[in-house]
This record gives C-alpha cells, structure tokens and sequence, in this order.
C-alpha cells in the first residue's frame, strides 16, 4: 500500500494530531505529490517542523475559515485525499454553542460539498470516542468494538457536534462526484490522545504544579481507560488512507467506522498523568476530592448557578455532569476492525509513547513554573 503520488488535503493541520498526521505524510518513503495543510493560522513553531520534514512532496500552507465556501473549494481543487481533523474540543463548554456547530457540523459539511465539487476520491474524518458515549448513566464497556450495543444520546454540544458530523460524513459516501466518480468515506473514531504537545496534559500539570507537585485526582483508578497516543492516531490516518487506494480494500473501508486505540496499559485519565511524570517525582492524590455520587451532585449544583447566572453573567463551572460521567466510566474498545481492514497496528509502543510524552512534559515544567509565577504574582 503506498500514497505515491497522492495529492494530500489536511485539515486542522496546525494542531496537536494534524501535525503529526502531516509529519508522516512527510516521512513517507514513496513520497506524496503534494500535501496542503489547511487551518485558521500556524504557530512559527509547527511551520518549523514541517520544514524540517519536507523532501520531494510539495507543500502549501493555507490559512483560511473551514466556514469559507470559496476557501474550501480553492484548497480542495487538484486534491484527490482529504484527512479532516478540524475541530473545536470543548469539554466544558466554554465555547458558544453556535460556533461549535458552524466549525464541527457546518464545516465538516461545507468540506464534503467542496469535495464533491472538485472531485475528491478519498475523505477520511477524525471522530471522537464521545460519539459513543459514555452515557449520562455510566454504563461501561470493556474491550468493545464496533458491533458492541450501546445506548447513548448525548446532550452535551460537543458530542453531539461530532455525532453529526461523522453521520454526514458516513452518509456522503457513494456521492457521485462531478466528474463521475465515487467519494468513499470512512471515520477514525479515536480514544483520547496523549504525546508531545498534548494541551489537556500541559492544563493538568499546571494544576500539578500548583499543588506542590500532586496531580489531583479527578477520576476513580478502577475507571480504566486506553487512551491513544498521538504517533499511534496518526499512523492509523496514513494506514487508512493508503487501503482506500487499494479497491479491495476500499470495498470494506468506506462508509465504515473505526475505534482507534493501541497497546497503552488500561488505566484512568488521571493515573494516565501520573505514570507519565512519575519518574520526575510527581505524585497523585488517592482518592477523589469526594464521593462519586456528591461529586455529580456538586457538578449539578454548579451547572444550576450557571443557569440561574445565564441572564446577568457567563459563568462557566469548572466541571460539569458530563465530565464528572466521562472521567469516572470504565470504557475500553479494541483496535482489531482496523487492524483486520487496512492493516492498522500501533507505530510505537507502550514504552516508546510512554518515554517520549515524559521526556516532554519534563521539558516543558520550567516554563510552566515561570508561567504561573508570573499569572499567580
């Protein structure tokens, strides 16, 4: 399976996993004709690495609104592959309710017409774990995949943003393309994802840092779950998009989607943190600030002042139910569809991610340190 001579779009390509989905592209021995990375601006940070990478393939930067019709259409023209990361994550709500739907559902379907347009074959999205759930009961899955029943209806924006936009994406597959053509589709519907660069993490060891080196414990250590490391999602995108070159393969792919994870050790979000870091000293609380059930029902409460709030001020609690459901669920899926269909195996193990995330959060505490020196001043 190979991408040579493939025209690449990338989506969201300034961010955490676009940057390494497009640092394989590059890597890639059967070098791609081109690759375009697409987002609303690029740190001078990820255009060095991008340069440090590049060899035959030609590459664009595009800076532009995935809003933009007249954008989208420019960007996709010449393309025939699309990876699609763009999107706003928004676990608290903190984001308006109509931007997340305009950048994750419009967007997303704005992206499918241009490629129907322009006559993009191959259209690959990155989804998210929370389509699935957790439900607002908890239920658990251990080891689930595809065909595991499952009865989740979120309310909270940011699932239900991503649930619409895999659905228009999965649905779009067999479009007819203009010049007559087929689009084939599929979704990645990816574990929470740590590595290098990781904002949640950076956000977590702030309040590491600020509590004298203990991370807190925001969930209970028996909510195991297995979170994928970047190297790992990213690979899994190159892996896809070389099956859907292959009609064979493409046969089984499209319209289809895939639970991502790899061989990271089941655990909790928060003990995730602290085996990263343990080796610099940090350590973690025991057990949670309080009973699960009155950590729920404080988040409730919080969620009510907020609504109580609503007309005179925005008051954003610093967790909600969902989150509280989200973090303290056991939920584990399986790999094996993906490994089955286009060959997707982890990169990097366990050890590697493990050695390569901990060498970087140690890089990055003085300058938190600092950071907060001067916020908390």
């Amino acid at each position: 399976m190979s991408l040579a001579g493939v025209s690449c779009l990338v989506t969201g390509a300034g961010g955490f996993l676009g940057q390494r989905i497009v640092r394989l592209l590059l890597e890639e021995e059967e070098a791609l004709a081109e690759i375009r990375l697409l987002d609303k601006a690029f740190s001078n940070e990820a255009l060095g690495r991008f340069g440090k990478f590049q060899g035959k393939t030609e590459v664009k930067i595009l800076e532009g609104d995935i809003r933009d019709v007249m954008f989208l259409h420019r960007a996709c023209q010449g393309v025939s592959l699309v990876i699609h990361t763009a999107s706003i994550i928004d676990t608290l709500g903190l984001i308006e309710k109509q931007l997340l739907w305009e950048v994750n559902v419009t967007g997303t379907r704005l992206l499918l017409e241009a490629c129907v347009r322009c006559n993009v074959q191959h259209f690959i999205y990155t989804s998210t774990i929370e389509v699935t759930g957790p439900n607002c009961r908890g239920d658990p899955i251990f080891n689930g995949d595809e065909d595991t029943a499952y009865e989740s209806e979120s309310k909270f924006p940011y699932a239900q943003s991503k649930r619409l936009a895999e659905d228009s994406v999965l649905k779009a597959d067999g479009q007819v393309l203009k010049d007559g053509g087929t689009l084939m589709t599929c979704a990645l519907r990816s574990m929470y994802i740590f590595g290098e660069g990781c904002p949640f993490l950076l956000g977590h060891l702030d309040k590491c840092l600020l509590n004298k080196n203990v991370y807190l414990r925001f969930s209970r250590k028996e909510a195991l779950v297995n979170p994928v490391y970047v190297g790992n999602i990213a690979w899994a995108h190159v892996q896809a998009a070389k099956a859907l070159q292959v009609p064979q393969k493409a046969k089984h792919i499209r319209g289809q989607f895939y639970y991502i994870s790899d061989d990271t050790p089941h655990m909790s979000y928060a003990d995730l943190n602290y085996e990263l870091t343990k080796d610099l000293g940090f350590g973690i609380e025991p057990q949670l600030p309080m009973p699960l059930t009155m950590l729920y029902y404080f988040s409730l409460l919080l969620e009510l002042v907020s609504f109580l709030l609503r007309p005179f001020v925005r008051y954003i609690p610093s967790t909600n139910r969902h989150l509280v459901t989200l973090l303290n669920t056991p939920f584990t899926f399986s790999y094996r569809k993906a490994q089955k269909d286009f060959d997707y195996t982890p990169r990097y193990t366990w050890e590697e991610a493990n050695q390569s995330t901990g060498q970087w959060i140690a890089s990055m505490v003085p300058q938190r340190r600092q950071y907060l020196k001067i916020k908390t001043a």
